[in-house]
């Protein structure tokens, strides 16, 4: 075929369809088996074409074209008795009209979805029509079971799905976390041209898959939301068992040991059996359905127990043996290591608070008199030095002859002469009480201040070795006295105090 002759099919068909638009129909009717369908036709510009008759043409979908309804201004109406639709179709209008020849079916059945055509003859034009196609919908029946499977490793059918009589088919889908694969969906086609659509699921199940969720969910026009079926998985298997309670501390002359014989199975275990592997159980040992105490712990009881439990698929066991220790192992030395390392803690902390104090306590002795009893920080001047801080004793030995005050050679303030008066017999120059201290004294004992501060710290170094001094150089020592300062001096006409009972030895 050249290009003029595709052009020219390609007009006429342009034409034809100008001409069919032109007789008005419904495209497409949607209705349900039982119930009454209207299908609509008008022609309503015939222009210079003369109508002469109507006729109503169905056309399945799988078979031949047959007339259901004939109108003629003349002959009248008429419905052939060879169609399908017999006794169920007529004309809305009585007497029916060239004007308005639509037809209603009533009692419509799934049969009757196809192609329904409204022809017009016309003069001088020919023959002009329009198609309404009727769809028959059928809401199906949906439904979804699960199948009862042993565990195994063939992939078996463990669940169904299933709509049947629905037009059209439905679909199916299936939600599940199984490890499986869902089946092509199978479709089948009712005598009554409704569809039955089926769906399986395959697993190779397994002891752990039972109970788990899977469910089915089927969506149609009919249907506003898809209708989901839920179930669980239901997978036979012989009884898993497990013995627990052993915790490898069965000693000797221990009270109240237990075993339990915990089992699962589908369908659910019925019988528990306990057993030795020798054969016989021990007399301290009583068995109470699934839990087998032991009264007291000897050596009888050094051997393998095992528990059979069965149900209606067959037996499953196990078994542990059990080793009686001689003695009781230790208990956990947890609480005492925490006792002991709490008490070294709260021991060093003692420690430290204690040389702590101790340490200050010696700063403070070292930077004040020995004997004294006077801070760090106390006034230490030629008055001090000179005639001590407490009361000595009427006898110039000082209370209770203590000999901690400060000590000092003959080189440092007294002139030699002072120191050669009143020497006593062992070498100590003895000043006496009645002995009256000049100026002169004084302001040389405080011009030697701080000279004496400078060497303080090598003097406190020197204490000791004095302290214990057994030569027979001569030594200055002020005795403290039991008296208060306030009470030991005396005030001169020339200004200046000094100590009535300060003592030399």
């Amino acid at each position: 075929m050249n290009m003029s002759g595709l052009l020219s099919a390609l007009f006429l068909l342009i034409i034809q369809g100008s001409l069919a638009q032109r007789v008005r129909v419904e495209p497409e009717v949607v209705s349900y088996p039982g119930q009454s369908v209207t299908l609509r036709c008008q022609f309503p510009n015939p222009g210079e074409n003369q109508l002469t008759q109507v006729s109503w043409i169905f056309e399945p979908t799988d078979a031949e074209r047959t007339n259901i309804a004939v109108f003629h201004p003349n002959f009248g109406a008429n419905y052939p008795t060879k169609s399908p639709l017999a006794g169920r179709v007529h004309f809305i209008s009585d007497p029916p009209t060239l004007d308005n020849p639509s037809i209603q079916i009533e009692d419509v059945k799934m049969t009757d979805e196809g192609r329904y055509i409204c022809e017009y003859a016309t003069y001088p034009s020919g023959n002009e029509q329009g198609v309404s196609s009727l769809i028959m919908l059928a809401k199906p029946n949906n439904m979804a079971n699960i199948v009862t499977v042993a565990a195994g490793k063939t992939p078996v059918i463990v669940a169904r799905c299933q709509s049947s009589n629905g037009r059209p088919a439905a679909t199916i889908s299936w939600s599940t976390a199984l490890n499986g694969n869902a089946t092509t969906p199978t479709k089948t086609d009712n005598p009554d041209n409704t569809v039955t659509v089926q769906s399986t699921y395959m697993l190779a199940p397994q002891p752990a898959d039972n109970g788990k969720d899977i469910s089915c969910m089927v969506s149609h026009r009919t249907m506003s939301t898809p209708e989901n079926f839920l179930m669980k998985l239901v997978v036979e298997y012989p009884p898993q068992v497990q013995i627990v309670g052993y915790d490898n501390n069965w000693y000797r002359g221990r009270t109240s040991a237990f075993l339990t014989c915990q089992a699962k199975g589908n369908p659910v275990p019925t019988t528990v059996t306990w057993k030795t592997l020798s054969g016989l159980m021990p007399e301290t040992v009583q068995v109470r359905e699934n839990r087998l105490t032991v009264q007291k712990v000897d050596d009888t009881i050094n051997t393998t127990f095992i528990c059979e439990v069965g149900n209606s698929l067959g037996y499953g066991r196990d078994q542990i043996t059990i080793f009686v220790r001689d003695q009781s192992p230790s208990s956990s030395n947890a609480g005492v290591i925490a006792g002991v390392i709490f008490a070294c803690l709260l021991a060093i902390i003692l420690i430290s608070v204690l040389a702590y104090f101790l340490v200050s306590h010696n700063r403070r002795q070292q930077h004040g008199y020995r004997g004294t009893g006077k801070p760090t920080g106390a006034p230490y001047d030629s008055f001090t030095r000179l005639f001590g801080s407490a009361k000595s004793s009427k006898n110039g030995t000082g209370n209770n002859g203590n000999n901690n005050t400060p000590i000092y050679r003959g080189d440092v303030g007294l002139n030699e002469k002072t120191a050669n008066q009143g020497m006593h017999p062992g070498g100590v120059a003895l000043l006496e009480t009645t002995r009256t201290h000049t100026a002169e004294d004084i302001l040389l004992s405080r011009e030697m201040d701080e000279v004496e501060r400078k060497k303080f710290d090598e003097l406190e170094e020197e204490d000791e070795r004095y302290d214990h001094f057994t030569g027979v150089g001569p030594i200055l020592q002020l005795r403290p006295h039991e008296d208060d300062i306030d009470d030991d001096m005396e005030s001169q006409r020339d200004g200046s105090v000094i100590s009535r009972t300060a003592v030399y030895v």
